[in-house]
């Protein structure tokens, strides 16, 4: 006897009980707009998303990665935060999800956080044999500096940026002082961006630190350069991340991951909505050109995430059901 009518009875079932899942009410859900871009766009998405598509009532509040991480640990608030980032608080993180009072999401930056030196594209177009930090030193001619006539140069971070220490013994390890080139350290994360636009309005060469993801990098085409080693991540700790390390080797920066947190409460009171907390993802690239037509457009967080769910369907339709799909759509006309 055929099974194709019990198998096509328990595909319906299943299909059923998601759907059903999905038209469950939720709970009273607060969620942490970080301070930083892609993770409070993030927050407006999960709360349109949330709101119209599993009918919760969504509160954002104020979050940053360490107050964030103490209040989800000891007052179950807020409920969840898309965006974050684990690498400062593994062993306490591991011991919170062990004892089941937080949960992990998706992974929700597709290949993480990304650290390093970059050149523009344009560098890499003109110069192939260009693919490694030391190739890029061999060649001062290729990134001359704005301030010193007849120097090349690397531009570093603000102050208070950890790359800061970071790209000074990187620079030493690399020997790139000997090679004529001078370290510039922007007094501001704006005057860093400023630097990279105008290389590229005079199509001149840029070598320094930056990372994705970001809207300089979803505006400029650049480039990330190897170093040349794989990470190492005793040298890094003892040494490469130590401001002043007086001996610092050639290393490469770690991959940071990013997951969507949440505590254990909200699992209960937005079971529903579970399905989108562990599939919701995307690339960099999407999340760099998303922050720069935020820039572009000078858009709020809110009017970003409307404008990410109304022209990439593609990428979010593939993380709830179509009943909830519907549901987003109508909210946004």
């Amino acid at each position: 006897m055929s099974r194709l009518p019990v198998y096509l009875g328990a595909l319906l079932a299943t299909i059923s009980i998601r759907v059903g899942a999905a038209e469950a009410a939720c709970g009273d859900i607060s969620i942490a707009e970080m301070n930083w871009g892609s993770a409070a766009v993030a927050a407006h998405i999960d709360e349109i998303i949330l709101e119209h598509g599993y009918d919760c009532d969504v509160t954002l509040v104020p979050g940053d990665t360490i107050p964030t991480f103490t209040s989800m640990l000891t007052k179950s608030q807020p409920d969840m935060a898309p965006e974050f980032w684990i690498n400062a608080v593994r062993a306490p993180l591991a011991k919170a999800i062990g004892e089941s009072r937080l949960l992990l999401g998706a992974e929700i930056l597709q290949e993480g956080a990304v650290e390093g030196w970059w050149v523009p594209a344009f560098i890499i177009e003109a110069h192939p044999e260009i693919q490694t930090v030391d190739d890029a030193l061999a060649r001062p001619d290729l990134f001359p500096s704005p301030r010193s006539p007849g120097k090349a140069a690397i531009q570093s971070c603000p102050d208070d940026w950890s790359c800061q220490a970071t790209t000074r013994n990187l620079f030493r390890a690399f020997g790139a002082a000997d090679k004529g080139f001078e370290l510039l350290e922007p007094a501001t994360a704006e005057a860093l961006d400023a630097s990279i636009a105008s290389a590229f309005d005079t199509k001149t060469g840029w070598l320094g630190y930056y990372w994705a993801p970001t809207a300089a990098l979803g505006k400029y085409p650049m480039a990330r350069l190897s170093f040349g080693v794989t990470h190492n991540q005793v040298e890094w700790e003892n040494c490469t991340a130590v401001p002043g390390c007086e001996s610092p080797q050639k290393n490469s920066y770690p991959t940071s991951q990013a997951f969507t947190l949440v505590t254990q409460e909200f699992t209960e009171k937005a079971a529903p909505a579970m399905d989108y907390i562990r599939t919701r993802q995307w690339s960099n690239a999407t999340i760099n050109g998303i922050l720069a037509w935020q820039e572009e457009n000078r858009a709020s967080n809110r009017k970003t995430a409307e404008h990410f769910l109304k022209t990439h369907e593609d990428v979010w339709s593939k993380w709830v059901l179509p009943v909830v799909q519907e549901r987003v759509r109508t909210a946004l006309q």
